[in-house]
């Protein structure tokens, strides 16, 4: 197998190459810590299965997944997140990951994942599985939440961690001006007033 491993953590990587070594012996690994190398990586050669940090600095998690897809159509994303499954999983699914998996379950289950979607099929918890399903149920009674666009989401997530507009311009690359305008539209959305609001409603979302 072959084996693109994404994550700015080399203790990650480090661990995922020796898990996944060992249980599938011969395989051929590539590491990558930022989008950029990750893309290079990716239009370089070909590679069976991603496993992809949603955490990289740069543009959201949710809209690299759908570079990769984009570039190499045929290659498998495996989301490997500390972002627990209520908060992205259905996004991540959505924008096109074969599976999400987090960070705090066991050996076994990631082996598990992998084995899933390496043979063409999604990989879900039972959890994310019924949230997944009672999204489509759910049909035109969407929650609020569900009508932001991913980078609306993402900006709403971190309002609710009381980040700054300069931080959260910081920390996309996008200038201060343009943080205000997606929290102008949040804020239409959700039909909210104020900063204060926000962060309300992401607590009260579990969103922080």
């Amino acid at each position: 197998m072959r084996f693109l491993l994404v994550d700015d953590h080399p203790l990650i990587r480090e661990g995922l190459e020796r898990t996944l070594g060992a249980e599938f012996p011969g395989s051929v690994f590539a590491t990558a810590a930022t989008q950029a190398e990750a893309l290079a990586a990716v239009e370089a050669d070909g590679w069976e299965v991603v496993l992809l940090d949603l955490s990289l600095p740069g543009r959201d998690g949710l809209s690299f997944i759908r570079d990769i897809k984009d570039r190499s159509p045929h290659t498998r994303v495996l989301v490997h997140t500390m972002h627990p499954e209520d908060q992205m999983g259905v996004r991540a699914l959505r924008a096109g990951a074969d599976g999400y998996i987090t960070k705090d379950r066991p050996e076994a289950e990631l082996l598990a994942a992998v084995r899933k979607v390496k043979a063409g099929q999604r990989y879900v918890s039972e959890s994310l599985g019924e949230r997944l399903a009672d999204f489509v149920m759910r049909g035109e009674n969407v929650e609020l939440a569900d009508t932001l666009s991913d980078r609306e989401y993402q900006i709403l997530r971190m309002i609710t961690l009381s980040k700054t507009p300069t931080e959260i311009a910081d920390e996309l690359h996008l200038s201060v001006k343009t943080i205000s305008t997606y929290r102008s539209r949040i804020l239409e959305k959700l039909g909210l007033q104020t900063t204060s609001d926000l962060i309300r409603f992401g607590l009260e979302h579990k969103l922080g």
